[in-house]
């Protein structure tokens, strides 16, 4: 049996589906590796709870787990380092959710405003727990092995094609770049990313199952795997050789 390499998409709270593709997965072995792509956090109801599934996993199974940061932790980061609210306050980026999942057993004096305190806490981070700050500031921005390259986003461009993530100055970029020239142009070792849904990604590139775009996304050298965890959709991984999906659906 070859290494087997099983890639996640973005989970986003969803505990739930999280479980269910864990609980699909062949048995695994110490050969096997689990490389999450990020985006663990906001919009689904228990982002605390997929967090501390995905720090206690390595203990939990024999395969090598390597989780990889996504933009919205890069973004967490961010805010509990010096704020941002441009990204945790408006309403698409789900950032409320983490908050209410964190906060959801903390019992409040009568007198500090729910409401209040909520606001300070999605503006400061201040609710995240020091262990999950320093977990999330350990999360590389990629992994690689024998059967491909692994990021959330994509690979920014050079003037001759897409540079290794190796040669990234700025590594965040592995976490938010969206282009689509990448989807469309890129040729090398196969890529493995999350961070744009599938149903906004070129159906007429991909070989899986162009006829339903929620389904996993398979270019000429790049899969995407973000189905719509967190949105009403579902949590893909990829078995890799193999190329055999997993699904919560």
């Amino acid at each position: 049996m070859p290494h087997r390499t099983f890639a996640f998409g973005d989970i986003h709270g969803e505990i739930d589906h999280l479980e269910r593709v864990l609980e699909r997965l062949p048995p695994l072995t110490e050969d096997d590796t689990l490389v999450f792509l990020g985006d663990y956090v906001d919009r689904g109801p228990k982002s605390r709870e997929v967090v501390e599934r995905l720090m206690r996993l390595p203990d939990a199974v024999p395969a090598r787990v390597v989780c990889l940061r996504g933009n919205h932790e890069d973004a967490w980061l961010r805010i509990v380092d010096h704020g941002w609210d441009e990204f945790a306050i408006p309403v698409a980026n789900g950032c409320r959710a983490t908050v209410r999942s964190y906060l959801r057993d903390v019992d409040l004096p009568p007198t500090i405003d729910a409401r209040t305190h909520e606001m300070l806490a999605l503006t400061t981070g201040s609710f995240l727990p020091p262990d999950v700050v320093a977990w999330l500031g350990s999360l590389p921005f990629w992994y690689e092995n024998e059967h491909g390259i692994y990021v959330h986003a994509g690979l920014p461009p050079l003037a001759d094609g897409f540079a290794h993530p190796s040669d990234v100055e700025r590594p965040a970029l592995l976490a938010w770049s969206r282009r689509n020239a990448f989807i469309r142009d890129y040729r090398g070792k196969h890529v493995v990313f999350g961070h744009t849904p599938t149903a906004f990604l070129p159906q007429d590139l991909s070989s899986h199952t162009p006829d339903d775009p929620t389904d996993m996304w398979a270019g000429p050298n790049a899969t995407g795997i973000d189905t719509g965890c967190g949105t009403g959709g579902f949590l893909t991984a990829l078995e890799l050789p193999a190329m055999r999906a997993y699904e919560s659906r």
